[in-house]
């Protein structure tokens, strides 16, 4: 039969393990936040950039720059909402949603700044 202080020991270690582990769980969520945040503050610098660059557009109804930045409206609106609970998965998810928006965004760009220098703009 195992003594008290075995008991006591083992308790103390599996506290201690459980501890660790969720510590690590809260460190990894924040960190996945954290990306989710800078890469939407990245990507939302870079739109208002090439908004001050391009002035407003001759394009009609289609206008990357404003759909980007409505995108990133819903996203900054969502992660509000539901950043709290999510997991770091889905948070990642999302950081991916937004470097994949941004490099879609840059082709869009590049193509138009691609147009107007050969229409001579």
């Amino acid at each position: 039969m195992p003594t008290i202080p075995s008991l006591l020991l083992s308790a103390v270690l599996a506290a201690a393990i459980v501890g660790l582990w969720h510590g690590r769980r809260v460190r990894r969520r924040r960190l996945a936040y954290a990306r989710v945040l800078d890469a939407a503050d990245a990507f939302e610098a870079r739109l208002r950039l090439a908004r001050s660059q391009l002035g407003s557009l001759d394009a009609g109804d289609t206008d990357p720059v404003r759909d980007a930045l409505q995108e990133m409206l819903r996203q900054r609106l969502w992660l509000q909402q539901h950043g709290a609970e999510a997991s770091v998965a889905t948070l990642d998810t999302l950081r991916d949603s937004i470097v994949a928006a941004q490099t879609k965004i840059d082709r869009h760009l590049a193509q138009l700044a691609e147009a107007r220098a050969a229409a001579g703009i």
